[in-house]
């Protein structure tokens, strides 16, 4: 039976700094501080005390912390009432809390889709 990685969560616990690249192909919890790109083919969850810069791509965002830089879910970005993003975001289903802090751009539409529809 082949490894799930659904279930999985990988932590980068508060006090851990990672500067670079980081790809997974299960969920990911960062309460720590981040810096650089981060892919993940599942769901993201930027606790209330995370510090992430660069570009972020996941399937689910959940960010309760502050993030300076890009960031794409794929499906839901949720931003908790103590986020406070700076940069562009865009997702499908977007929901902004009372008390988060978004300054930036804003897209709800699925690039890939209109890029598809276009060529045909």
């Amino acid at each position: 039976m082949g490894k799930s990685y659904d279930q999985e969560i990988s932590i980068l616990s508060e006090g851990v700094k990672f500067e670079g690249k980081l790809s997974s192909n299960g969920n990911l919890r960062i309460d720590g501080e981040f810096d650089g790109e981060l892919i993940i083919n599942g769901n993201l969850t930027l606790g209330d005390k995370s510090k992430a810069k660069g570009l972020i791509h996941a399937n689910n965002v959940t960010c309760g912390g502050e993030v300076a830089g890009t960031v794409e879910a794929s499906e839901k970005l949720v931003l908790e009432s103590s986020a406070k993003v700076e940069g562009d975001i865009s997702a499908k289903i977007l929901i902004i809390n009372e008390g988060a802090s978004f300054k930036g751009k804003s897209n709800m539409n699925n690039p890939v889709e209109q890029n598809s529809k276009s060529n045909e």
